[in-house]
C-alpha cells in the first residue's frame, strides 16, 4: 500500500562504538562505570546523502551487528513515517523477544534529525515548538573512585560537599542528585544531610536505584523530610513497593525503572505509586513517546523531569530538544554530562551557564560528528574493549539482592587495580 510522506528515503544505517573517559569512575548500586562510557553512535544516511545522527548506550561488537541488522527494516523506509517504523521495529508483542526498544530510539533520534536537516528546523520547531529556550539541569553527584592520577575521589561527606561546591562554582547548578545505594544508608544519610548544611537555599534529590527495602526506603524518607527535597527517586523497587513508601512520606516520589511505558503510566495514574516521572529519550523509545508520556503527565497532573542514562552530545541534544517543547518540565533535568572529559561533537562539550544549558538551534537535532574525534574513541574502545556495568572492580565476585544488604566499606580508600587492566 503507497502511503503519502516525505520524499527521502533511508539508503544506509552505520553504528560506531566509542569510549569516552571520566573525570573518574562513577559507583552506583550495582557495580560502577570504570572511568569512561560507551556509547554507540548511529548514522543513518538518505538516498540524497543527508545523515541524521542518533545514540545509544553500551555497545561492542553486539549493539553494532543490533544496529546493521535493522538494515533490512530501515532501507527505502520513509524517515517521516514514525509511527511505522516504531511498529516495524519495535512492535509490542515482537519485542517480547527482540527488545528493541533502544534502539528503535536510536534510530528515531537520527530522523528526526534528518527530518530537520532537510527542512531547515530544529527538531523541537518538529515536534511542536519550544517554550523555553534552555533547560536546567541538576548536578548529579556519585561516589567515585579515584581517576588513575589519584584524584577526584569521592567517599567521605567532605568529599561529596567540596565536590559539589566546585560544580555549583563551575556551571551554576541549585539542584543536586545524589547517586547512593553505595554504601550503608545511614552513611549516605550523613552524607546526604552534610549536603543540604552546605549548600543551603538548594534543592536535593536522593537515587539508591531501587535497592532498599521499603520500610528501609520509609525510614531513609522520613530522616530527610525537613530538607529541601525536589523528590526521593526509586529508592525501593516496584510499583506496589514505591506506592507504599509514598503512602508514607510528605516526600515527591520518582522513578526511571518502574514508569517507562504507556502500560506501568497507565497503572501509575489508576493506582498512583510516582508523582514525578523520569523521561528518558532512550528507555521510552525515543524523543516522541516522551513527549507523548508528558502529555499524559500533564491531564493527570503528575510531575515530570528529564532522566539522564549517560550520554554524549548526541543524546544531550534529544534531552535538550524534549525539554525544551513540554510545557510542564518544572522539574530541572540530570545529566552524567559534566563527568565527561570530552565528547564526540564539533566544538567539544556543550557548555552549561547559570545551570542550564541552550537548547540547540541549527536544523535537526543541532549537533555535528567530529570525525577526529569519534575515531579517536572508536580506537581507544577497541584498545580497552567493554566493562561490565553491573560489576564493582573494587569488589570482585560481589553483585547486589534486591533490596540489598552488602554494601561497600566507606572506609576502603585507594583505586581498585581492576580498573587498570584492559578487559
Amino acid at each position: 500500500m503507497s502511503m503519502p510522506g516525505s520524499p527521502l528515503r533511508i539508503a544506509d544505517v552505520r553504528a560506531t562504538t566509542v569510549t569516552v573517559p571520566l573525570q573518574a569512575p562513577l559507583r552506583h548500586s550495582n557495580g560502577s562505570h570504570w572511568g569512561r562510557f560507551v556509547r554507540t553512535v548511529v548514522e543513518v544516511e538518505t538516498a540524497d546523502g543527508i545523515v541524521g545522527l542518533g545514540e545509544m548506550g553500551g555497545g561492542g561488537e553486539s549493539a553494532e551487528a543490533a544496529i546493521a541488522g535493522l538494515k533490512p527494516y530501515l532501507v527505502g523506509h520513509d524517515p517521516a513515517r514514525l509511527e511505522a517504523l516504531r511498529f516495524m521495529i519495535a512492535n509490542p508483542t515482537a519485542s517480547l523477544y527482540n527488545n528493541r526498544t533502544q534502539l528503535l530510539a536510536a534510530i528515531e533520534f537520527a530522523c528526526l534529525d534528518i527530518l530537520g536537516r532537510h527542512t531547515g528546523l530544529p527538531v523541537h520547531a518538529l515536534l511542536g515548538g519550544a517554550v523555553r529556550d534552555r533547560v536546567e539541569f541538576a548536578s548529579y553527584l556519585f561516589f567515585r573512585y579515584p581517576a588513575a592520577d589519584g584524584t577526584g575521589e569521592v567517599r567521605t561527606p567532605e568529599q561529596l560537599v567540596a565536590h559539589a561546591r566546585a560544580l555549583k562554582s563551575e556551571h551554576g547548578f541549585r539542584v543536586h542528585k545524589l547517586k547512593g545505594g553505595v554504601f550503608d544508608p545511614d552513611y549516605e544519610l550523613a552524607c546526604y544531610r552534610a549536603l543540604a548544611e552546605a549548600l543551603p537555599g538548594d534543592r536535593l534529590r536522593y537515587d539508591p536505584n531501587g535497592v532498599l527495602s521499603v520500610e528501609g526506603a520509609i525510614r531513609f524518607a522520613r530522616a530527610i523530610e525537613d530538607l529541601d527535597n525536589d523528590y526521593i527517586e526509586d529508592p525501593c523497587y516496584g510499583l506496589n513497593g514505591m506506592r507504599r513508601l509514598r503512602e508514607n512520606t510528605t516526600i515527591p516520589t520518582a522513578t526511571n525503572t518502574v514508569v517507562v511505558n504507556f502500560e506501568q503510566l497507565a497503572a501509575n495514574v489508576l493506582q498512583p505509586a510516582v508523582d514525578v516521572v523520569l523521561l528518558d529519550t532512550t528507555f521510552w523509545g525515543g524523543i516522541r513517546p516522551c513527549v507523548k508520556a508528558a502529555g499524559v503527565a500533564e491531564t493527570f497532573q503528575l510531575g515530570i523531569a528529564v532522566h539522564s542514562s549517560g550520554e554524549l552530545g548526541i543524546q544531550l541534544a534529544t534531552m535538550l530538544h524534549l525539554g525544551a517543547v513540554v510545557p510542564n518540565l518544572a522539574f530541572a533535568a540530570d545529566a552524567h554530562y559534566h563527568h565527561l572529559l570530552d565528547d564526540v561533537v564539533v566544538g567539544g562539550k556543550l557548555p552549561y551557564a547559570g545551570g542550564s544549558i541552550a537548547v540547540p538551534e541549527a536544523p535537526g537535532l543541532g549537533v555535528e560528528l567530529d570525525r577526529d574525534k569519534v575515531a579517536e574513541y572508536a580506537e581507544l574502545f577497541r584498545e580497552l574493549g567493554p566493562y561490565p556495568y553491573d560489576r564493582d572492580p573494587g569488589r570482585p565476585g560481589w553483585y547486589p539482592l534486591l533490596p540489598n544488604t552488602a554494601y561497600a566499606d566507606h572506609e576502603a580508600e585507594g583505586r581498585p587495580a581492576a580498573l587498570d587492566q584492559p578487559s
